[in-house]
C-alpha cells in the first residue's frame, strides 16, 4: 500500500519552492544546515503571532494537545457555537493538508476573516501561497471566508506606553489576488503529493535554492555536483548573477575565461584582472589623497546592534538598530592608541549608557575624525542615540558630523582576489593580516553577535555563560576597530 504523506502550508510552499527541497525535508530531514540566523527569525515571528493574539484579550487558543485531531474537534467546537471572538490556531484537514489559521475572527455577519499574521513589514510573495493553501482548506471545510489578510508589521508604529502594541500591525487583504492560486491549490498539492511518493528528485541548485528562503539543503545537493569552477563570474559584485548568466549563454563560467577587458564595468574589471594574475590592486595615491584630510585625534569606531520586530523600549520602532555595545580605539599623531568599549546585555534599553559612554570617549569638546567602516550605518545608531538622549543630542550630533568611511576608499583603492567580490571588513582583513582572521573567535559576525546578546539577556548576571558571552562580545567589536586601525595603515603604506 502506498503511504499517503500529509500536507502543511510550510511544506506546499516547500514544494513551490523546490520539489526536491520538500522530498528531502521529509525523506532527509538530518541532511539540512540551518542557517545561523534561522533562531533569530523563528522568534521574532513567534513573538509577533504571540503579540498579535494578545490584542484579542477575549480570543480563545485551540491546543494541539493531546494531538492535532484534538485541534481539529475544539476549532469544529467553537465554530458550532457560533463564537463571536477571535480563534488563534484554529486547525482544519482536506485531502490530507492541515493548516492552522493564526487568526480567524467573525466578520459580525456569520462569515470569518483570516488574518496569517507576519513579522515582515510588507507582504512577500510567497505569502499569497500560503493564504491560498488556508483559504482553499477552510472552504472545504465549509467555513466561508469574507477576507483572508496577511497582518504584517507596520514599521511606522512607535512603541510609547510599555506592553501597549496597539496599531503595530497592518492588514492587507489578498482573499481575491488568491483565488487563481486556489483555483490550482488541489492540483498543486497532488503534484507535491507524487512527489514525495516517488524518488529523491535530481533538481540542480539555482537561484531558486534562495528565494523565498535560504534553502538548508544547498550544501548536500551541491555535494552530488560537479564542483563549481574556483573563481565563478558570479562572485562578480552587484549585478555579478545577470553578468554570470550572459557568460554562461556562451560556455564560460570561470571568471579567469573571460578576455581581458570585455566586462562592462570598471570595478569588474579590476577584479578580473587581479583574478586572473593574482596580483592585487593596490592605488596607493589615491587612497593617502581620500584620506590626508582625515584629522587626529583619530577614533575607529564600530557599534553592534540588536534588532526587534516587536519593540521593547520606549520610542523605538519595528527592527531599528539599537547599539548595545561599541569599540571605539583612540590613536593620536604619535601612533599611540587608547581602547574604549561599551556593552549593554542585561536586557534594559542599552541607549542611555551607550550614548553617555560613546560621549565620554569622543564627545564633549574632542575633536579629529571618527572613522567608521561603511559610516552610514554608524551615522543612524548615533542620531537615533541623539533622539533618544535630547540632552546629549548636541555631542552626539558633533561626532556624527566628524564620521568619515574607510569602506569607499578600500573599494576605490584597494582589491585582492581573495576577497571573492566582497569589501566586507572580513572579507578584506585576511588579505592585509592574516593573524587578525576572526576564525578563531567565537562570535564572528554581526549576525552571530545578535544571537549572542539574545542569549545572554535571558540568562543572570552572575551565570557564568553570561560572563562568557560578554567577553567573547568583546572581542569581537574589538578586532573590527582593530581591523579598521591595520587596513587604514595598509592602504596608505607600499606593500
Amino acid at each position: 500500500m502506498t503511504r499517503r504523506f500529509g500536507l502543511s502550508k510550510s511544506r506546499i510552499t516547500a514544494f513551490e519552492q523546490c520539489p526536491r527541497k520538500l522530498w528531502l525535508s521529509v525523506h532527509g530531514p538530518d541532511l539540512a544546515l540551518v542557517d545561523a540566523g534561522a533562531e533569530i527569525r523563528f522568534a521574532a515571528g513567534h513573538e509577533a503571532g504571540a503579540v498579535a493574539c494578545a490584542l484579542y484579550p477575549a480570543g480563545t487558543m485551540v491546543e494541539a494537545e493531546p494531538d492535532l485531531a484534538a485541534a481539529i474537534a475544539r476549532t469544529r467546537e467553537l465554530l458550532g457555537l457560533g463564537d463571536q471572538n477571535a480563534i488563534f490556531e484554529a486547525t482544519f484537514s482536506h485531502d490530507g493538508v492541515l493548516v492552522r489559521v493564526d487568526i480567524l475572527e467573525p466578520d459580525g455577519s456569520g462569515g470569518w476573516r483570516v488574518a496569517e499574521v507576519k513579522s515582515s513589514t510588507g507582504v512577500k510573495d510567497y505569502h499569497l501561497g500560503d493564504l491560498a493553501t488556508q483559504v482553499w482548506v477552510l472552504a472545504a471545510c465549509g467555513v466561508g471566508i469574507t477576507t483572508a489578510a496577511i497582518r504584517h508589521i507596520d514599521n511606522r508604529f512607535v512603541l510609547e506606553r510599555p506592553g501597549d502594541y496597539a496599531g503595530l500591525f497592518k492588514d492587507v487583504d489578498l482573499l481575491a489576488a488568491a483565488a487563481p492560486i486556489i483555483a490550482e491549490r488541489a492540483n498543486t498539492v497532488a503534484a507535491a503529493r507524487q512527489t514525495l511518493a516517488g524518488t529523491e528528485p535530481q533538481i540542480a541548485r539555482g537561484e531558486h535554492c534562495a528565494a523565498p528562503f535560504a534553502c538548508e539543503f544547498a550544501a548536500y545537493c551541491g555535494s552530488t555536483e560537479p564542483p563549481p569552477p574556483e573563481w565563478p563570474v558570479a562572485l562578480l559584485p552587484n549585478t555579478g548573477k545577470s553578468v554570470a548568466r550572459t557568460w554562461a549563454m556562451q560556455g564560460i563560467d570561470d571568471l579567469r575565461d573571460i578576455p581581458d577587458g570585455a566586462l562592462g564595468s570598471p570595478i569588474h574589471n579590476r577584479i578580473h584582472r587581479a583574478t586572473v594574475t593574482g596580483k592585487t590592486f593596490h592605488d596607493l595615491a589615491g587612497a593617502v589623497a581620500a584620506t590626508t584630510g582625515w584629522a587626529f585625534p583619530r577614533a575607529y569606531l564600530d557599534f553592534e546592534t540588536i534588532a526587534f520586530a516587536v519593540p521593547r523600549w520606549i520610542g523605538t520602532r519595528p527592527y531599528q538598530q539599537v547599539p548595545f555595545q561599541f569599540s571605539c580605539h583612540i590613536e593620536t599623531t604619535d601612533g599611540a592608541m587608547a581602547h574604549h568599549e561599551f556593552l549593554g546585555i542585561d536586557g534594559a534599553d542599552p541607549r542611555r549608557a551607550c550614548a553617555e559612554a560613546l560621549v565620554l570617549c569622543c564627545g564633549r569638546g574632542a575633536a579629529g575624525s571618527v572613522i567608521a567602516y561603511n559610516a552610514g550605518f554608524e551615522r543612524r545608531c548615533i542620531l537615533d542615540l541623539a533622539e533618544a538622549c535630547p540632552d546629549l543630542a548636541a555631542d552626539l550630533r558633533d561626532i556624527a558630523s566628524r564620521l568619515v568611511d574607510l569602506l569607499p576608499v578600500a573599494r576605490a583603492n584597494y582589491y585582492h582576489r581573495d576577497q571573492r567580490g566582497s569589501w566586507s571588513i572580513k572579507a578584506v582583513l585576511p588579505t592585509v593580516a592574516f593573524e587578525l582572521d576572526y576564525g578563531g573567535l567565537e562570535v564572528k559576525d554581526g549576525g552571530s553577535a545578535q544571537q549572542a546578546y539574545l542569549e545572554a539577556i535571558a540568562l543572570t548576571p552572575s551565570d557564568m555563560r553570561r560572563l562568557a558571552i560578554a567577553a567573547a562580545l568583546l572581542a569581537y567589536c574589538k578586532r573590527d576597530t582593530e581591523a579598521m586601525i591595520v587596513l587604514l595603515k595598509r592602504l596608505c603604506q607600499a606593500a
